[in-house]
Formats: structure tokens, C-alpha cells, sequence
């Protein structure tokens, strides 16, 4: 066996890995890439590959991010080709792996649920091998989360909705030059760790943003298609306490919803959902996918 760290020759033969260790996922390699250096945190010196035979057989990336002052390490991404397993290499590069993470001042790892880019919220515990490897690396579950469903067969049209918000001073558009720069700072103060994804969304073309302004200040956001590239991915949203329970909420998922359905994509993916009901009620998502998530103390 022979761990060492990746290179982007290694694409290829990682991509395979992933894609068979994850069959209840959707893994491109425009994903691929899209968690390997689209990452801004993506930290070559925690990415490994691991070789048996020489064959690339394992493959697992890590990372630290600073969440709030706490600095937390992460496996990101994970795998070992089937008929490698039970042979150490997962074991091999975790201990790497954690021994990278300690030098950078992490005092906690925790596996997938990786704020500002991540596959999943958690491991998805039909993902058995993976539940698993975290009881033997030490991991306790925490707590769990979800994802949701939404079918997009619907007319999800807002504008009578949006006319009626115009008479209160609120007005809804597609984010761009003029309100970005409102938008960032509503973000920063309010949804620092969306930055990220906001800055992505703003990248697509059309802008895959949309806002809600008092004046030319913006007040609440929805984006789409930030994370998980092609898949029907939406979020994040926010929305400051002024505007709550004025159906700016509801307006803004459901544009970016249209905006989905426009594309070609027959459902959403609602990741690491909070209120549950609030999906339930306004766009009949139902939870599509429950993900634990597990931690590790390694304070010395």
C-alpha cells in the first residue's frame, strides 16, 4: 500500500472511486472538480490517494474552515474501490488525514457536512461502509439532517404575489451589478458562511439569484444551482426579520423553482433542510434523505 497526496493526474482514476463508492449519488466530473480545487479551501496537503497493487484504489479529501472562530476538520469526499476494502487504506489515509488537520488547529473533525461547498449534509447511512469507518476512526453521531424533494411540475408564477409586496415598498428582481454589492453586505452581516455560494450563483449565466429590496437596500436573497453542479440544487436563502411573514420567502423560492423548471430539471434537491414545514407548505417537498452527522474530538 502506498498513500501519498493527489495531483491532478490523478482525476481520472478518482473520479471512478467516487462515482463507485457513491450509487445513491449523482457524481460528474464537473462535481468532481467542483469539490477538488473549486473548493477556495481546497488544501492539497490534506488530499490523498491511496495505491495497492498500482492501482489508484482510495481517495480522500480533507480540509479546515474557520466556521465562526471554530476551526473544524473535515473529510469531504471519501472512497475505496470495492474489492480494495477491508485492507487499511481508508484507515491509512484518515490518520494522515487528522494528523494534517491537528497541525492546522482543528479541533474537531467532522465527515461531509462541509458549510459553503459539500456533496451531502452528513453520511447518508445507506452509505454502510462509510457508517462504519467513522465508529472505527472514533466518530459519534450528533445529530441528523435532511435533504427534500420538490417536483417542478407546477406554475410556480409569483407576480400578483410580487405586486401586492410593491404596495409595502418591497420589490423582487433577479440579482446583478446594480444590487450586488447590498447583497453581499446583508449576507456578511446576516449569512456570513452563504458567501461562497452566493459568489457562485452569481457566476451562471443568467444570474441564479434573486432578491428582495425596501429601497436599495436588499433584505432577503434565494439562489439556486451554487452547489452540486446540474443537479437542481437550491439555495441558500435568507431573509432579514423586518420582511418575515410577508410571503417574501415563499416568493423567492418559487422563482428560483420557475428558474429550475426553465432548465430543464423535473425536481429540486432542498439540501440540509431547517424548517421543514415551510417547504412542505409552500412547494409540497417532502424529505427525500436523511444524513447523520458524526464528529470527533481531537483537542490535545
Amino acid at each position: 500500500m502506498n498513500i501519498r497526496t493527489y495531483s491532478p493526474a490523478d482525476f481520472n482514476a478518482v473520479l471512478n472511486i467516487v462515482v463507485r463508492s457513491h450509487h445513491f449519488d449523482e457524481i460528474t466530473d464537473a462535481i468532481l472538480l467542483e469539490k477538488l480545487e473549486g473548493d477556495p479551501g481546497f488544501n492539497s496537503a490534506m488530499t490523498f490517494v491511496a495505491e495497492m497493487n498500482g492501482i489508484t484504489a482510495g481517495f480522500m479529501q480533507g480540509l479546515v474552515r474557520d466556521v465562526r472562530g471554530e476551526k473544524i476538520g473535515y473529510i469531504k469526499l471519501m472512497g475505496v474501490l470495492p474489492e480494495f476494502r477491508r485492507q487499511g487504506l481508508a484507515r491509512g489515509m484518515y490518520e494522515m488525514l487528522e494528523k494534517q488537520a491537528i497541525k492546522e488547529g482543528a479541533e474537531k473533525m467532522r465527515i461531509y457536512d462541509v458549510v459553503m461547498n459539500y456533496l451531502m449534509p452528513g453520511i447518508d447511512p445507506r452509505y454502510t461502509a462509510a457508517l462504519c469507518f467513522a465508529e472505527k476512526m472514533g466518530f459519534k453521531r450528533f445529530t441528523d439532517t435532511s435533504n427534500m424533494h420538490a417536483r417542478l411540475n407546477r406554475n410556480w408564477d409569483t407576480t400578483s404575489a410580487e405586486e401586492k409586496l410593491k404596495k409595502d415598498g418591497i420589490t423582487v428582481c433577479r440579482a446583478d451589478g446594480n444590487n450586488k454589492e447590498s447583497l453581499m453586505k446583508f449576507i456578511d452581516t446576516h449569512f456570513d458562511l452563504w458567501r461562497h455560494e452566493v459568489e457562485v450563483a452569481f457566476r451562471n449565466d443568467p444570474v441564479s439569484v434573486h432578491v428582495a429590496t425596501e429601497g436599495d437596500v436588499v433584505k432577503a436573497f434565494s439562489a439556486h444551482s451554487a452547489n452540486n453542479t446540474g443537479t437542481g440544487w437550491f439555495g441558500p436563502m435568507g431573509t432579514h426579520p423586518d420582511l418575515r411573514g410577508k410571503g417574501v420567502g415563499n416568493i423567492l423560492l418559487k422563482r428560483c423553482l420557475e428558474d429550475l423548471k426553465q432548465t430543464g430539471h423535473a425536481y429540486a434537491i432542498i439540501p440540509w433542510v431547517g424548517p421543514i414545514s415551510f417547504y412542505s407548505h409552500y412547494c409540497d417537498a417532502v424529505v427525500d434523505r436523511v444524513f447523520w452527522r458524526v464528529e470527533k474530538s481531537v483537542k490535545e
